[in-house]
């Protein structure tokens, strides 16, 4: 299982490596990386200088001054609008996805992160790869409930849910022995980010979930750093699966 891959093709070819099922919990793109801010498609943009600028605006939380900082990097190529905007960055998502999804190990079943554009996944699954997102599957008896995306946030990331829309799509799943998602439940220790020191958006939709239908796992991923990785709430064992793309290695359970 992995989530947070963020452009490392290379590793996720491997990383279902001896498994019987894997699993990957979104955000394919690495649009920015805070850790090597030479990569990722804002650098292919507007170059190394103006990201790292641009990181370390939005690790400040100063969201308004990075807002400012990519508008005048976008009026620079003389792009004003978001149409025009959206019409360069499809074509360098494109070719991410198309990489990405050439590496993803096949059968997967995989569900939508907060940095996703689900409307362009179709183009590039294979044969062996399943979407599932609001939706339960049942394998060997096991009921697997998924639910993709974030919420809302400053970062204004592409697949982001209102409260309503997500509480809506987890409530539909009914009980499930295991529940994935993208974003954790919203338990401070759970959203810390010990790195970026800031705390990520997570659900409340998720912790009512939990205490009304006490799934025996909860797996997510979304904070990178996180302060704690695993905690228990109620009679769910909630784990973070891991920040694939730092780390490279694939998070292996037995269920």
């Amino acid at each position: 299982m992995v989530s947070d891959v963020h452009g490392a093709s290379d590793a996720l070819a491997r990383a279902a490596a001896g498994s019987d099922l894997f699993v990957c919990l979104g955000d394919l793109i690495l649009f920015l990386d805070y850790d090597d801010p030479t990569r990722g498609i804002y650098t292919d943009l507007f170059g190394p200088e103006h990201t790292r600028a641009y990181i370390d605006a939005r690790t400040a939380n100063r969201f308004d001054e990075a807002r400012e900082l990519s508008a005048a990097a976008w009026r620079s190529r003389g792009v004003f609008d978001h149409a025009d905007r959206w019409e360069s960055l499809e074509v360098m998502i494109r070719q991410q996805y198309r990489g990405l999804f050439d590496a993803m190990p096949e059968p997967a079943l995989l569900t939508y992160g907060n940095v996703d554009v689900p409307a362009l996944w179709p183009e590039f699954l294979k044969a062996g790869h399943q979407v599932v997102d609001g939706a339960v599957i049942n394998i060997e008896g096991i009921r697997m409930g998924f639910v993709g995306g974030g919420l809302a946030s400053p970062m204004r990331t592409p697949y982001e849910l209102t409260e309503e829309q997500y509480a809506e799509k987890i409530q539909a799943l009914g009980p499930v022995d295991v529940l994935f998602t993208h974003i954790p439940p919203a338990v401070p220790q759970l959203t810390y980010d010990t790195v970026a020191r800031r705390f990520e958006v997570g659900s409340g939709a998720i912790l009512e979930y939990l205490k009304e239908y006490a799934p025996a796992l909860h797996l997510f991923g979304h904070v990178h750093q996180p302060l704690r990785a695993r905690a228990r709430l109620g009679k769910t064992e909630c784990m973070n699966v891991g920040h694939f793309h730092g780390r490279k290695l694939p998070f292996v359970i037995d269920l």
